[in-house]
C-alpha cells in the first residue's frame, strides 16, 4: 500500500511544482484581472464537469463493477460508449452556444466581459471529452495497480500551459488567454497519448478491442451490470460533488464581488490542494482497491487495519500542512506569485482567502478516507444525502458570510461545509469504529507535534519578517 502511495505523492508532486510553476508565471503575466478571470473562468467549467463525471465516482463505481462482471471487455466498452456520448454532446452544446455557459458559471460578469470569455470556454471545454478518455484508461490501470502514468500524466498540462505562456510572451493579455485555452487542450492530448501507452504495456489492448468489436452483438449479456453501474453511479456522482460544485459556486458569487476575486480564489485554492492531493487523494486512490477487495470477501477486520493506518498517516501530514499553511500563508504566497503584475495588495487579498483554505483541510481531507469505506459497501446513496447537507450548508453559509467578509467568506463558507461533510461521513462510518481508532496513544503524540510545530513556526515566521 505504502509503496502506491508514494508513486501516488511522488507524481502528484511534481506535477503539482509544475503547476506553481505555472501559475507563477500566469501570475507573473495575467495578475489578478478581468483577463485572469476570464482564463480561470473558461477553464473551471470543464474542470467541474471532469470531478464530477468522470474522476471520483466513476472509478469508486467501476472498479467494483469492473472486477465483478463476467464480460469485462463488452461491460468496458459500453460503459466508455455511454459517458462518452453524453459528455461529447455537452461539449458540442458548450461550443454551440459558448455564450450561456459562460453566462451559468459567471452572472456578475457584463456582457462586454461575458461576450470576451465565451470563445475561450469553448475552447477549453474540449478538455473534457478528452480527460474522460484518460479517467477511462486510468481507471483500467488502478485495477492492475498501477498508478504512475495517472499520477505523473497532469504534469503534462502543467508542461503544455508553460509553454503556451513562453510561446505568448511579449503579447496582449487576450492573446495569452487564447494561447492558454489552446495549451488546455494540447496537454489533454498529451495525457491520452501516455495512457493508450500505458493500456497496451498493461495488455488491456486486447481486451478492449474485443470489447469495442462486439459490445452491440453482445450487449444483452451485460444489460444487468449496466443497469446496476447505473444504478450507483448517479448517487456516488453526487456524493463526489459537493466540493466542486461549492467551487463552481464559489466562481458563481465572486463574480459579483470585486475584480480579481476570483482569482485570489484560484490561487489561493491551488496551495489548499497541494496537501490534499499530495496525501489525501493519494492515499484514497491507493488504498480503495485494496479495502474493496477485503469489503467484498467480507475480511472487515483486515479492511479496517488498512483504514487505521492510513488514518495515522494522513492524520498527522495533514495536521502539520493546516499549521503551517495557515501561519505561513503570507510567506507562501509571497515566495510564489508576488511578482510582475501580482502586487502585494494581491498577496494580502489571496491570504485571507488561503487561511480560510487551510482551516479545513483536515476535514476536507480525512473524509475522502472514510467515504471509501462508505463505497466499498455500496452506500453511495448514504455518500449522496451527505453531500447534499454539506452543500445546504455551504450555500447557507456563503450567502451569510459574503457580505461581512468578502471573498474570503467564501473560503469560510466551504470550510464549515467540510467540517459538516466530515461530521457526517463519520456517523455513516460508524462513531464506535471511528472512536476504536481515535482514541489511541497516536493522538497524544498528534497533539504534543502539533504544539511543538505550532512554536517553531511562531519562530521561523518571526525570522521571515526581516526579509518580507
Amino acid at each position: 500500500m505504502f509503496k502506491a502511495i508514494f508513486t501516488n505523492s511522488f507524481g502528484i508532486l511534481v506535477s503539482r511544482i509544475l503547476g506553481f510553476l505555472r501559475d507563477l508565471l500566469t501570475a507573473s503575466a495575467l495578475g489578478a484581472n478581468i483577463y485572469s478571470d476570464i482564463f480561470f473562468i473558461a477553464f473551471k467549467l470543464p474542470n467541474l464537469f471532469r470531478r464530477i463525471f468522470a474522476e471520483g465516482a466513476f472509478t469508486q463505481v467501476f472498479i467494483p463493477a469492473f472486477s465483478r462482471s463476467l464480460h469485462k471487455g463488452v461491460f468496458s466498452a459500453n460503459i466508455f460508449f455511454i459517458f462518452l456520448s453524453i459528455i461529447l454532446s455537452i461539449t458540442l452544446l458548450v461550443n454551440i452556444l459558448p455564450t450561456l455557459a459562460t453566462q451559468a458559471i459567471a452572472v456578475g460578469f457584463d456582457d462586454k466581459t461575458i461576450a470576451l470569455a465565451a470563445p475561450f470556454v469553448a475552447i477549453n471545454f474540449w478538455y473534457l471529452p478528452l480527460i474522460f478518455i484518460v479517467t477511462f484508461l486510468s481507471t483500467l490501470l488502478q485495477y492492475k495497480h498501477h498508478f504512475a502514468t495517472s499520477a505523473f500524466s497532469t504534469a503534462l498540462l502543467n508542461l503544455s500551459l508553460i509553454a503556451a505562456l513562453y510561446l505568448s510572451e511579449d503579447k496582449s493579455q487576450g492573446e495569452i488567454v487564447f494561447y492558454l485555452s489552446w495549451g488546455v487542450v494540447v496537454g489533454g492530448i498529451l495525457q491520452l497519448a501516455v495512457h493508450v501507452l500505458a493500456i497496451y504495456k498493461m495488455g488491456f489492448a486486447k481486451l478492449l478491442y474485443g470489447g469495442f468489436r462486439y459490445v452491440r452483438v453482445k450487449s444483452i449479456l451485460i444489460q444487468k451490470e449496466t443497469r446496476k453501474f447505473k444504478e450507483q453511479f448517479f448517487p456516488a456522482m453526487w456524493g463526489n460533488s459537493t466540493a466542486q460544485v461549492s467551487a463552481f459556486l464559489d466562481t458563481f458569487l465572486a463574480s459579483f464581488l470585486v475584480t480579481g476575486s476570483i482569482s485570489y480564489l484560484y490561487y489561493a485554492n491551488r496551495i489548499f490542494q497541494l496537501p490534499l492531493a499530495l496525501f489525501a487523494i493519494a492515499v484514497s486512490i491507493a488504498l480503495f482497491p485494496r479495502v474493496a477487495r477485503y469489503i467484498k470477501n467480507k475480511d472487515e477486520h483486515q479492511a479496517l487495519l488498512y483504514l487505521e493506518k492510513a488514518f495515522w498517516f494522513l492524520a498527522f501530514l495533514l495536521t502539520a500542512s493546516t499549521i503551517a499553511g495557515f501561519m505561513l500563508s503570507k510567506e507562501i504566497l509571497w515566495f510564489l506569485f508576488e511578482r510582475g503584475a501580482f502586487t502585494a495588495q494581491d498577496t494580502a487579498n489571496t491570504t485571507a482567502v488561503l487561511q480560510m483554505y487551510m482551516i479545513g483541510l483536515l476535514p476536507f481531507g480525512l473524509q475522502k478516507l472514510f467515504l471509501l469505506w462508505l463505497y466499498s459497501n455500496e452506500m453511495q446513496m448514504r455518500a449522496a444525502k451527505i453531500a447534499t447537507f454539506s452543500l445546504a450548508a455551504y450555500i447557507f453559509f456563503a450567502l451569510s458570510l459574503i457580505a461581512p467578509f468578502g471573498v474570503s467568506g467564501l473560503a469560510l463558507a466551504s470550510t464549515i461545509s467540510g467540517f459538516v461533510s466530515f461530521v457526517l461521513t463519520i456517523d455513516a462510518f460508524g462513531r464506535k469504529k471511528f472512536f476504536d481508532i481515535l482514541l489511541k496513544k497516536k493522538a497524544i503524540y498528534l497533539v504534543g507535534g502539533a504544539i511543538l510545530l505550532t512554536i517553531l513556526l511562531l519562530i521561523f515566521k518571526d525570522l521571515l519578517r526581516v526579509y518580507i
